[in-house]
């Protein structure tokens, strides 16, 4: 059970507000809360004038899952826990540095000429921070959208397929830069819909709500030595790619 507060027993999954326990339970009701708050992420989006920033991505956060968890819109440098945190056996970036992962994808993603030919590499750095314990995915997905409408075009999800998106998203994460999410992202760039049709594909994404998936996120204390060996060899792996 992924349990960076250790509190799993007294207050639940990630200290949520109804003190659930059961994924199953904790799924439904989160997902719950992201799509009631979901205009409102892009209501707030569309009042920033000028670039986003990350103080931004950490309101979007805020806004979709504060009436679920107490922590929302901190990340996990701010809390104090999961320094080291994995999923599915990937270690993403260390929390101390999961802020300056995520500026370099919004710095690329306020430049409309670069976000155009670049879309997976943005949405790549902002998975590769992973800043947040829970709703990072649905997080970057609002954010990305946002700068996808300012650059004039969207990513057509409605005809994405979330396996082969995951997999083109973990390729991204091991070796960025190598055109593996931007060549997955190609086909399914439109013309900028409505902003309401946003919303209504974003809700009708398949798997977004989590609904069946098994918590294989997983904290590891910051004296972990095999934590630490495991986060050293995916950074490395990220290093030695963008060097080319």
């Amino acid at each position: 059970m992924f349990d960076p507060f250790g509190d799993f027993e007294t207050r639940g999954y990630l200290q949520n507000f109804e003190s659930l326990k059961r994924m199953d339970e904790v799924k439904v009701l989160e997902h719950t809360f992201f799509e009631a708050n979901l205009e409102d992420a892009f209501e707030f989006l569309g009042t920033v004038k000028g670039a986003l920033t990350y103080k931004h991505f950490l309101k979007v956060h805020h806004v979709l899952f504060s009436d679920f968890y107490p922590w929302a819109g901190q990340d996990r440098w701010q809390l104090g826990v999961g320094q080291f945190v994995e999923k599915g056996n990937f270690q993403f970036e260390v929390s101390s540095l999961a802020q300056r992962a995520v500026e370099w994808g919004l710095e690329m993603g306020n430049e409309p000429v670069v976000l155009a030919k670049k879309p997976g590499v943005v949405m790549g750095q902002f998975a590769w921070g992973h800043p947040f314990l829970d709703g990072n995915g649905r997080t970057m997905l609002i954010v990305h959208t946002e700068l996808c409408s300012r650059a004039n075009f969207s990513i057509d999800w409605s005809s994405s397929k979330k396996m082969d998106y995951l997999q083109a998203l973990t390729q991204e994460l091991k070796t960025p830069d190598r055109g593996l999410l931007d060549g997955y992202f190609k086909p399914l760039i439109r013309k900028l819909p409505a902003r309401k049709v946003w919303m209504d594909h974003i809700k009708a994404l398949p798997g977004l709500d989590g609904a069946h998936t098994e918590d294989d996120n997983m904290a590891y204390a910051a004296d972990d030595v095999q934590a630490m060996q495991r986060y050293e060899e995916a950074s490395q792996l990220r290093k030695r790619s963008q060097q080319g």
